[in-house]
């Protein structure tokens, strides 16, 4: 009994220092971190999530998408594309929790890069537009920001380090698919409503429709398929000890910012501890230069596994379904540390002159 509850919570390492940070920083502050209204937003809409494609997932949708990906030619550049288009409009977290559970599902020869390569892709894609990740949305609301603007500020940070990850997707040449599968599985109406609540909540995402719409999902899964709820509740937890933990180090750190080297340095060193997202909340309240804090959090969401809570999210699907998870996290890192090094360096030359 020991052995295993020592090793679930060494398989659960970030959300225990998370929560060692939460008790540490709470105890010297004499008070219980905050959390507001985008806080349990964002945990609320991963849980949506992660029931819809728990769903999609049983009711054999995946199975039928990624059987039809494996035919034909460039896959790893058709994930790519597939991963920036969705980055870009419905948010990182949401691509990667759409496309990651359909390359686990492909028969490929070496899935693992492909599962390495999706948060890269999933960062540098969403950075473009002010609704493609969290931190852009408060980056540009807090900043007042005129969407033209926005887009030209981040677009080199885009284009080149889309340009890196086509390039290691050509690494490998055995990506081919071993078997192509029978597509034939059919989808049975649960499957179907699955299928229509994605894309309702996806308008809710967009804000066409209220982000209430979750609760039906919520609802028709308590009621139709339970099973749909065993998702991975460790991921909400860490979601929530992460916001409080970061919460807590505001009331801590207080600095002022203005060079703009500076400005970009911070928040891209910060995000590899506690994150880009909460790291754009934490060094807004330092820096009036909003290009040197995108930029910031941009390529801080390279580096770390923690960079980006999209690396997260990957990582988390991607362990639920393979053994062999040290292999994976040392090639992350390398190039995702590479990725990190060719976005400060592309900061300088545009911006630090």
């Amino acid at each position: 009994m020991v052995a295993k509850l020592s090793k679930k919570i060494a398989g659960e390492w970030l959300l225990v220092l998370s929560i060692l940070g939460v008790m540490i920083t709470s105890l010297y502050l004499h008070r219980f971190p905050g959390y507001d209204e985008t806080d349990f937003k964002v945990v609320y809409i991963l849980l949506v999530f992660l029931i819809i494609i728990k769903g999609l997932e049983r009711t054999h949708f995946l199975h039928n998408v990624a059987a039809r990906f494996e035919r034909g030619k460039w896959l790893a550049q058709r994930l790519i594309i597939l991963t920036a288009i969705l980055s870009m409009f419905v948010t990182n977290d949401v691509a990667l929790l759409t496309v990651v559970p359909i390359t686990l599902a492909l028969d490929v020869k070496d899935k693992e890069l492909l599962i390495i390569l999706a948060p890269f892709t999933a960062n540098a894609a969403s950075a473009l537009t002010p609704f493609g990740n969290p931190q852009n949305i408060f980056i540009y609301f807090h900043y007042h920001l005129h969407p033209v603007a926005f887009v030209k500020t981040i677009a080199p940070f885009c284009g080149v380090s889309l340009a890196c990850i086509l390039f290691l997707s050509f690494k490998k040449a055995d990506l081919s698919v071993e078997n192509c599968r029978n597509s034939s599985m059919k989808l049975n109406w649960v499957g179907y409503s699955y299928l229509a609540l994605f894309g309702c909540f996806i308008l809710a995402i967009l804000k066409i429709v209220p982000l209430a719409t979750g609760g039906i999902v919520i609802i028709f899964a308590l009621i139709f398929d339970r099973e749909s709820f065993n998702i991975d509740w460790f991921l909400l937890a860490t979601f929530l000890a992460f916001f409080g933990f970061t919460d807590n180090l505001e009331k801590i750190i207080h600095i002022s910012i203005n060079n703009p080297l500076e400005a970009f340095l911070y928040p891209a060193l910060g995000s590899q501890i506690m994150s880009n997202v909460p790291g754009a909340l934490f060094f807004a309240d330092f820096t009036s230069n909003w290009k040197a804090l995108l930029w910031g959090v941009s390529v801080g969401g390279f580096g770390s596994l923690v960079g980006s809570l999209a690396s997260l999210i990957s990582y988390r699907l991607y362990r639920a379904k393979t053994e062999n998870q040290n292999r994976y996290l040392v090639k992350f890192h390398i190039y995702n540390y590479v990725l990190f090094a060719i976005g400060v360096a592309t900061y300088i030359l545009c911006f630090a002159r």
